[in-house]
Formats: structure tokens, C-alpha cells, sequence
């Protein structure tokens, strides 16, 4: 299973989504802000320049011919420059829209008089009137001895009001994005989470945990989905119990009769009673390994932290096998189910083999149980079928070589509970391997058990 990428969760693509919206909607606000600024500036511009010239043409108009030179002068700033003289400074021509608009509100002010605008646009780095200047000659009215005409040109840096500076607007907009993604990364984190809890008690539940349940919390679809999960799970767990009620009870009751059927055929002739009383012990089996099918699972045992080198220890003492390697490793786990488990494993391999080699590993995400042993091995073909209830590796069901063909499925079913797998291979130099995957105990989620 490959890992998963940190941009493949559901709430680091939320919080992209949510990232790559917020930065275009602020990129989007700040640029309409700074046009609509810059729009503000030039009408700001364009309101006092008409304002300023509509109060000085009748104040120059009003000055004697020998004083306009002289009021048009003290009505320069460090700005604009005003002069009056015999000819105009923008000649007739195309106008620019915009030159064309001022011209008309200053005809619209000034009454009939001729105007003339231009906008003159400098680029020099080193001159400090660089940017855009505004150029107007307007023609006076009444006799003064040939100056006729007011010539005003801007050296085109009138600002308004001072207005926010670029740096604390982008400061501005900058907290903003945090601020709105923080919270909403609260959120997201707040609606994923119940999704997080649902897939981890999903894959425990596949796993055979019967009892782990989801919180039914959250918003509406993921509380409909915890309900309906834990559902399921009380259904399967009810199913699974009175499965095995009822495999127990037939195991169990099928003793009576076996027996009453043992006595009365033991009264008979060896010669009649030898075919019956083997037929009997055969039924016996079975009905002690549905017994102990039905109990494989360990039902009302509580898992507990439990060191697997000293279980296996134990095992392979009481068994005769041999434990060639048994590093530390502790599995969450419960201790009569687990050990029956590998009980059985080391019994077949024992029954079979003719002996069993145990070795115990620690592995990158938990620990490997290996049995090995030197007998026939299995077809390759019936593998996966021998793990399945009642199939065994041949076709006797004396006590003599074997039980009901269980062992490796209840063994299958507690690994299984406890969150872990087992495999079955044939060795290359001959006989069986029987390797057992289970997660460390500190991996381990809930409780691994199952009914």
C-alpha cells in the first residue's frame, strides 16, 4: 500500500480549494481598489483644475492690461505654472477624450470664451515633473494690448487627499486571508474529522472488530452516515453471535447421541461394531471442533497489552516445537483467543511436519510469526481453500491424523479479530510456512476483538 501524499486528504484539498479562492478574491479586490483609487485621483484632479481656473480667468479679466502679467504670476504655485500671453500654448487640433471633457466643463463654466486642453505625458527619470501634466489656454475677454490668452500648464502631480498606502492596504488584505483561512481551517478540520473516525472504525470493522461504533456527531449527512454504520455493525455482531450459538449448541448436543450410539455399538461383534464405532469417533471430531469453532472468537475476553515472545514461549514449550528466534514485541491482544490461535498453527504443523520451527520478528508496522515444518506442504491449488471451515489437507477425520479441518480457520478468524493476516506458503526446500502478521500494540485502535 503506497503512502498517502499530505495533498490527498479531503481537507487539504478543502483547504486549497479555499486558499486558491480567497487569494484570487483579494488579488481581484485590491486591483478594482486600486483602479477605482486611481479613478478617484484623476476626477479629484480634474474637479480642481476646473474649480481653479473658473475663479482665476474673471480675476485676471477683472486686473488692468499693465497687471495681468503680474496676477497670473502670483496665481503660479509650485505645481502649476499660469502666465498671460499673445498666443495660445495648445494648438487647435484632435483632442483626447479626456482633454475634450475638460474642455467642455470649462466652457460650460467660463460661458463662450474658446478653450483649448491638452494632456501632456513626460517620461523622463530624471526630471521630478515627470508623469502627466495638464495644458490649457484659455482666450480672454476685453482689450489688453495683445495678451490675450491665459496659458496654465500642471506638472501633472496634483494629489488629492492623502488615500491608504499600497503597503498598508496589501498588510490589510494579507490579514484578512489569514485570518478568514485560519477559521476556516478550524471548520474544515471540524467537518473532516467525523469522516476520519468513520474510515478508521471502518477498517476495524473489516478487520472482524464487532464493537467499535462511530460518535453520531457532526453535520447532518455524516451523523446519518455514523448512525447507519454503527447499525450495520449491531447487525453483523448479532448475526455473528447467534451464528455461533447456534454451531455451539449443534456441536454440543451432537455428543449425546454420539455417545448413546458409542455404547450400544460397542455391545455389538468387533466384526460389526470396528466400521460404526470409527464412523462414531469421526462424528465426534466434528462435533468438537464445531464446539471449539464457535469459541474460537473469544467472546467476553478483554484485550490487554500482552508480550507475544513469552506467549510463543510458553506454546513452544508445552508443544515440543522449537522457537529458533523470538525478538521483543508486545500486540494488543487477548491471550486465551491469541493462543489458541497459534496453538493450532504450531499443532497442524506438528501433526503434519512432523515438527514445527517458530520464529518471532519485529516488522516495520507491527510483528511476523513464523511456523515452518518438513512435511508433504499442500497443492498450490488448495492453499487458500484449506483455511475455509471443514477442508482439510486430506480427507481423514480420524484423531489419529488429524480434527474436523477447523484449526486453521478458527486460527484465521482470531488473527483476523486482531487486526492482522495469515498466509500460507509452500517452502522451496519443502514443507509448510505459515506466516502471521499482527499489528504492533501501540498501532492498534480500540479493541480488537469481535463476536
Amino acid at each position: 500500500m503506497s503512502p498517502r501524499l499530505p495533498l490527498d486528504g479531503l481537507a487539504a484539498r478543502f483547504s486549497i480549494l479555499l486558499a486558491a479562492a480567497l487569494i484570487a478574491a483579494n488579488v481581484i479586490a485590491a486591483a478594482l481598489l486600486y483602479a477605482d483609487r486611481a479613478r478617484q485621483d484623476s476626477a479629484a484632479r480634474f474637479e480642481r483644475e476646473v474649480e481653479r481656473i473658473v475663479s482665476l480667468v474673471p480675476a485676471i479679466e477683472a486686473a488692468p492690461a499693465e497687471r495681468r502679467i503680474q496676477a497670473a504670476r502670483a496665481a503660479s504655485t509650485r505645481l502649476t505654472r499660469v502666465s498671460v500671453d499673445p498666443a495660445p500654448r495648445v494648438t487647435a487640433g484632435p483632442t483626447p477624450p479626456r482633454a475634450a471633457a475638460l474642455t467642455r466643463a470649462l466652457r460650460d463654466a467660463l460661458g463662450d470664451r474658446e478653450v483649448r486642453a491638452a494632456l501632456i505625458v513626460r517620461h523622463h527619470e530624471d526630471d521630478p515633473r515627470s508623469g502627466e501634466a495638464v495644458a490649457l489656454s484659455i482666450r480672454l475677454e476685453g482689450d489688453a494690448n495683445g495678451l490675450q490668452w491665459l496659458n496654465s500648464i500642471s506638472r501633472g502631480d496634483h494629489r488629492g487627499p492623502p488615500g491608504i498606502p499600497s503597503e498598508v492596504l496589501l498588510l490589510v488584505l494579507g490579514v484578512s486571508l489569514v485570518s478568514v483561512l485560519g477559521v476556516a481551517l478550524v471548520l474544515i478540520r471540524r467537518l473532516t474529522r467525523p469522516l476520519n473516525a468513520l474510515a478508521d472504525a471502518a477498517r476495524a470493522a473489516g478487520q472482524g472488530d464487532r464493537r467499535v461504533r462511530v460518535p453520531e456527531g457532526g453535520p447532518r449527512e455524516l451523523r446519518d452516515a455514523a448512525a447507519a454504520f454503527n447499525e450495520m455493525q449491531g447487525r453483523i455482531a448479532r448475526f455473528d453471535a447467534e451464528r455461533m450459538r447456534t454451531l455451539a449448541a449443534v456441536g454440543h448436543d451432537l455428543r449425546t447421541p454420539i455417545t448413546s450410539l458409542r455404547i450400544r455399538a460397542e455391545m455389538l461383534d468387533e466384526e460389526d461394531a470396528t466400521p460404526m464405532i470409527r464412523t462414531l469417533d469421526e462424528m465426534t471430531v466434528m462435533a468438537d471442533g464445531l464446539v471449539h469453532y464457535a469459541r474460537g472468537a473469544g467472546d467476553g475476553e478483554e484485550p490487554v497489552p500482552l508480550d507475544l515472545a513469552a506467549l510463543l514461549d510458553r506454546l513452544c514449550d508445552d508443544r515440543g516445537a522449537t522457537l529458533t528466534r523470538a525478538e521483543a514485541a508486545q500486540v494488543q491482544g487477548r491471550p486465551v483467543a491469541l493462543g489458541r490461535a497459534l496453538g493450532n498453527i504450531i499443532d497442524n504443523a506438528i501433526r503434519y511436519g512432523g515438527a514445527a520451527r517458530v520464529r518471532l520478528d519485529r516488522a516495520r508496522d507491527g510483528v511476523e510469526v513464523t511456523v515452518e515444518d518438513d512435511g508433504p506442504g499442500i497443492p498450490q491449488e488448495r492453499l487458500s481453500d484449506v483455511l475455509e471451515p471443514f477442508v482439510r489437507g486430506e480427507d481423514s477425520r480420524s484423531e489419529e491424523t488429524g480434527g474436523a479441518g477447523l484449526g486453521l480457520s478458527i486460527a484465521r478468524n482470531i488473527i483476523a479479530a486482531h487486526g492482522g493476516e495469515l498466509r500460507l506458503d509452500n517452502r522451496p526446500e519443502g514443507g509448510l510456512r505459515v506466516t502471521v502478521r499482527l499489528p504492533a500494540a501501540k498501532r492498534t485502535q480500540g479493541s480488537p476483538g469481535g463476536a
